[in-house]
C-alpha cells in the first residue's frame, strides 16, 4: 500500500471503529431496556423507560451521521490518482498534507500527519479543481500546492 491508500485505510477504520463502538451502545441500551422492563413498574419505571429511548435516538441520529461518512469514504479509490485535486485527493501543501475527504480528526502516517478535508471547508473549496503549482491564500495564510497523491 501507497501513502495515500495507507492514510485511506486509516480513516476508513478510524470511521468503522466509531460505528462499532455506536452499535454496540445501541445495542446495550436495548438490553438494559428489556431487563429493566421486566422487573420495574411505576413512575420511575417510566421514566428511566423514556431517559433510554432518547438515548437511544442521539446514538442512533449519530450512528446514521457515521455511516454516511463511511459511505463517502467507500465512494473514493484510493488507488486513483489525478492532475487537478478531487475528492479523495491527498495535497501536500506548504509542507501540509491534506486528505479531500470528510472533516475528520488529524492522523499520523509514517510519521507523517494528515488533516482530513471537508469538500465544504474553506480549504477545501479552495482546492477542489486545483493543480500542482497553484498559490491561493486563505486568512493571511499563503498555500502553495507542491504534490497532488
Amino acid at each position: 500500500m501507497n501513502f495515500k491508500q495507507k492514510t485511506h485505510h486509516y480513516y476508513q477504520q478510524l470511521v468503522q471503529d466509531k460505528i462499532d463502538v455506536f452499535r454496540d451502545m445501541i445495542t446495550a441500551l436495548t438490553e438494559d431496556s428489556k431487563n429493566d422492563a421486566k422487573g420495574s413498574a411505576g413512575d420511575k419505571h417510566e421514566t428511566a423507560l423514556s431517559m433510554m429511548h432518547l438515548e437511544q435516538e442521539k446514538l442512533s441520529t449519530k450512528l446514521a451521521q457515521l455511516l454516511a461518512q463511511k459511505a463517502v469514504l467507500d465512494k473514493i479509490d484510493s488507488a486513483k490518482t489525478a492532475q487537478t485535486i478531487m475528492l479523495g485527493s491527498l495535497v501536500k501543501a506548504n509542507g501540509i498534507y491534506l486528505y479531500l475527504s470528510l472533516a475528520l480528526p488529524k492522523i499520523t502516517v509514517e510519521n507523517t500527519t494528515v488533516i482530513a478535508l471537508s469538500l465544504e471547508s474553506p480549504l477545501g473549496n479552495k482546492l477542489i479543481g486545483a493543480a500542482v503549482g497553484y498559490t491561493f491564500e486563505i486568512h493571511t495564510t499563503k498555500y502553495t500546492i507542491e504534490q497532488i497523491l
